[in-house]
């Protein structure tokens, strides 16, 4: 955890994989978090919040974007807090009242995400306050389609979600259904590049104020990915793996195998691949345990 003085009442929970960071705001009048980590994580993430909020209640929770490991909180605390209003950006805000699991990702990338009530849409171009600081809500497509940022100008503050890390960015997961982000995340790029933020306080990773090389980090990143597609394929079967390595930590080899094929985003990245698709993941995952994210004994893969 991080906290800084300015603006006031402003605390940045660095958090390990699989949540997210989250950042809670507090006021005199009102308390708000943003995002709110992974399912697994819930009470880690309670108790963060209620270690600051010292009995107070949680007014309001914004969702920076619907992924699983930014929203994955959002029940329990609901639960806890059940006056809390939930802001989502625009998009999928009809998905989540119905919880239609096509639309919304928890499906296509086999992790959780228990379903909770939204309250509001927030809208790209509109403001909300926090301690007499005014935050400026921007769309920030590319990771994700609906994704927003949050800019505070004053102390050129920037919430980047996972638009910008300070070595990289997000799976640029749209890509994987066969959409056009890549130009997203660049405009995206210019976006923050304008914003001129002196603080960046990102999705995932430590915040940071190495802007400008961040920014050119990310462009190098990108530009590798739209001359090597497949090296962005690559890169989003890995991650998702590991992401579901690290939530099981331990489980039979062929158990985490057929996760993989049923899939829906494993099947999508397969789909113009030479061979069957159980060949195609067992390479991924022996490129994990070539590199040391993962340990196979026997007939166990293991986390590492």
């Amino acid at each position: 955890m991080q906290t800084i003085p300015h603006p006031s009442g402003f605390y940045f929970f660095e958090r390990g994989w699989l949540s997210s960071n989250n950042i809670l705001l507090v006021d005199d009048e009102k308390a708000t978090l943003i995002d709110t980590g992974y399912v697994t994580h819930t009470d880690q993430t309670l108790a963060l919040v209620q270690s600051h909020l010292s009995g107070r209640p949680l007014d309001k929770i914004i969702n920076t974007h619907l992924h699983s490991d930014h929203c994955g909180g959002n029940a329990k605390l609901q639960a806890v807090y059940p006056e809390a209003q939930i802001w989502i950006p625009p998009g999928h805000f009809d998905a989540v009242v119905q919880w239609n699991d096509d639309l919304l990702t928890y499906k296509a990338t086999g992790q959780q995400c228990p379903r909770f009530v939204p309250h509001h849409i927030l809208q790209p171009g509109s403001t909300f306050e926090s301690d007499r600081f005014t935050w400026e809500v921007h769309a920030a497509p590319g990771h994700d389609t609906h994704s927003v940022i949050l800019f505070e100008p004053q102390h050129r503050v920037l919430i980047s979600a996972d638009a910008l890390w300070s070595n990289g960015f997000g799976v640029v997961f749209p890509e994987l259904e066969g959409l056009d982000a890549f130009s997203e995340v660049a405009s995206t790029l210019d976006l923050i590049q304008t914003l001129d933020a002196h603080m960046v306080y990102p999705g995932h990773g430590s915040a940071f104020i190495d802007v400008s090389d961040a920014i050119v980090r990310a462009r190098s990143r990108l530009d590798q990915f739209v001359r090597h597609p497949e090296k962005h394929q690559t890169y989003a079967s890995k991650v998702l793996l590991k992401f579901k390595l690290m939530e099981f930590q331990s489980l039979p080899l062929t158990d985490f195998l057929e996760w993989a094929m049923q899939t829906p985003y494993f099947q999508l990245m397969h789909h113009q691949k030479d061979g069957d698709i159980s060949t195609w993941v067992l390479s991924m995952v022996q490129q994990l345990v070539a590199s040391g994210a993962a340990r196979i004994d026997g007939a166990v893969i293991n986390n590492l």
